[in-house]
């Protein structure tokens, strides 16, 4: 039997990409699989072709939706084993020949730095100690890239504090797994020329760590990059920050 199977799995931004690559994952493998999304049509075409999953509408930025998300998850499901910090959102900025405002950058670390740090603690005070959380960040929590430092900023921010929380929860029976993967191919990235991976790819990736009980699911170009950074900082970083 899969060691996934019955497990209550509640994912963010569950309904594209990533998200829904992970959802789909954790269904063949047998976990009773909640997800969320703002998206009233994002949802209603998940449920149609998903009618065994929950399907559930917050704004994980809301910590009142945080909460009212959680109850219809323990209303469903009775409880909830694994929580997967996966929504967020690549911002492109240019310091340099662009003005921004100070409400953009509000916005921004609200979806990718603090929601996910606020619904972990929520759900931990709700729930207690759970079997694995799971936070979605990037190879660009190493390396800042370029074109979004701000992005960048945010997921080494979420890095730390998933390293932080591993420490805390070491020699308990819950695991904290930090997803990095490189440029993954949804449709926010189609502009993109650099190499990608599939959404099923990252979800194959975290599955299998989260079975060797691994810190860390480094995918495709992000796999040498720890290494990378160690040997060769400055060209790592030179090469790695243009993506």
């Amino acid at each position: 039997m899969d060691e996934f199977t019955g497990k209550r799995v509640l994912i963010t931004g569950g309904t594209s990409g990533i998200g829904l690559a992970l959802a789909d994952a954790f269904r063949t493998a047998g976990a009773r699989v909640a997800v969320c999304a703002r998206s009233d049509d994002a949802l209603s075409e998940f449920s149609s072709t998903r009618p065994d999953a929950l399907a559930i509408k917050a704004d994980i930025t809301d910590v009142a939706a945080q909460r009212r998300m959680l109850d219809q998850v323990g209303d469903a499901f009775g409880g909830l084993d694994i929580l997967v910090n996966n929504a967020g959102r690549l911002v492109e900025r240019d310091f340099v020949s662009a003005a921004h405002e100070p409400a953009e950058f509000v916005e921004e670390f609200a979806l990718n730095f603090v929601a996910p740090i606020q619904l972990t603690a929520a759900t931990l005070a709700l729930y207690g100690p759970l079997a694995a959380i799971i936070f979605v960040t990037s190879g660009f929590a190493l390396v800042s890239p370029k074109r979004a430092p701000t992005y960048g900023a945010a997921k080494a921010g979420l890095h730390g504090f998933a390293e932080g929380l591993r420490r805390q929860f070491d020699g308990s029976g819950t695991h904290v797994l930090e997803v990095l993967p490189p440029t993954v191919d949804t449709p926010a990235t189609t502009h993109s020329t650099v190499r990608k991976v599939t959404p099923d790819a990252v979800a194959a990736a975290t599955l299998r760590a989260l079975r060797r009980k691994k810190p860390l699911a480094l995918i495709g170009a992000t796999r040498a990059l720890p290494m990378m950074l160690r040997i060769a900082p400055s060209v790592t970083g030179r090469i790695a920050g243009r993506s």
